[in-house]
């Protein structure tokens, strides 16, 4: 296990090895319960009646996954095959965390209300955690301490670096440093992935600058004033870059973004922005996050939610996000078992340094201050 990556999971050195969760039901269903007030799949009569119960359930509802986001087209895709009878409907999928949680209170009672959500560490503040179903997959005890709700309302899933992506067919230079995007010569070409406040990797970018601009995990109000210099120099572009269509257009000349969703593979981009997009880990600080997994209270498929994340925690699950160039929750756990993807392990970027990682409460508090400073 590298330096770095003990340094982006405080305490992973501790996570029990990873269980490799069956795939398959086993013999003997347990007796039929109420899914949606399951703590887990042992509470619930055990993993081949929850399996039994999503199929019989037969749908899934999913929201904001965006196919290149962190190889979820592929988690998809795999769940599809192992389970054909689930059919996965897949709302809005470029949307923000602020759009998730609108669509739970919003679908309440519905049978097209998402039944689970993926949405960044700064949405588990109580009111929004009073939305979420408590339930710990058969892998908890990979998941370290301070990456999980003790309760299970929430569970880290996968986290990476904040990058900067350079079109390099608008650009001359592309910036290595945060203090670099203020230069003139980057008029109007500082974009970001989504809106701050509302969306969780374009509020990292303010948070990153934070801890990169004299402030910290829980000081980022150098951040705010950082953006709003890049706004008022004219730096700033107000374009949403939440989309491949929008960056091959180059409407995106700087895109801040998590590392792994900053690549060409990951946008899906054309072969010839290989050698048009760059991407850089600016120097200073680096700053990493996880997002968060969470089951609806009022999920219209408790089962199926449940079974979800099963997967997602599984060995297979867990190997997809490190495919896709993130960094699963589980990985600690899955190296020392000698269960992960040992070439996609390999490729994961190097950071150098002692990166800032906050906790949930810091992210919690950072992303109200930033959104009450950049309203909607």
């Amino acid at each position: 296990m590298s330096k770095q990556f003990r340094r982006l999971v405080p305490g992973a050195a501790a996570a029990a090895a990873v269980a490799t969760v069956a795939l398959a039901v086993p013999a003997g269903s347990g007796a039929a319960t109420d899914w949606s007030k399951a703590t887990s799949a042992k509470a619930g009569g055990g993993f081949g009646a929850l399996v039994a119960e999503a199929k019989k359930e037969g749908a899934l509802n999913v929201i904001a996954l965006p196919h290149n986001w962190a190889n979820y087209g592929v988690e998809l895709s795999t769940f599809k095959k192992l389970y054909p009878g689930i059919k996965i409907t897949e709302i809005n999928p470029s949307g923000s965390s602020a759009d998730e949680i609108t669509a739970i209170k919003q679908g309440k009672g519905r049978s097209t209300a998402p039944d689970v959500v993926d949405v960044g560490q700064s949405f588990t503040t109580p009111d929004i955690t009073a939305l979420f179903a408590p339930y710990k997959v058969q892998t908890w005890s990979a998941i370290p301490a301070n990456a999980k709700d003790p309760k299970g309302l929430w569970f880290n899933d996968y986290g990476g670096y904040i990058s900067f992506g350079c079109d390099m067919t608008v650009l001359k230079v592309c910036p290595t440093t945060w203090a670099q995007l203020k230069d003139p010569q980057y008029k109007n070409d500082v974009s970001l992935n989504g809106a701050i406040g509302q969306a969780a990797a374009a509020t990292a970018a303010v948070y990153a600058a934070a801890v990169n601009n004299g402030g910290s995990a829980a000081n980022v109000q150098p951040g705010i004033d950082f953006f709003n210099a890049l706004k008022s120099n004219g730096n700033l572009n107000a374009t949403d870059c939440n989309s491949a269509a929008v960056v091959e257009k180059h409407q995106c000349p700087i895109l801040i973004n998590w590392d792994y969703l900053n690549t060409v593979s990951a946008w899906g981009l054309p072969a010839k922005f290989k050698n048009q997009w760059k991407v850089v880990d600016p120097k200073g600080t680096a700053f990493g996050s996880y997002y968060v997994q969470a089951i609806s209270k009022s999920a219209p498929h408790p089962a199926a939610a449940r079974l979800w994340e099963e997967f997602l925690y599984s060995t297979q699950g867990q190997n997809i996000w490190l495919q896709g160039g993130a960094r699963p929750v589980e990985l600690p756990a899955l190296v020392k078992a000698g269960k992960h993807d040992k070439k996609a392990y390999a490729a994961l970027p190097k950071v150098a340094g002692t990166p800032v990682l906050p906790t949930a409460s810091q992210s919690t508090a950072a992303g109200t201050k930033i959104a009450a400073a950049f309203p909607a």
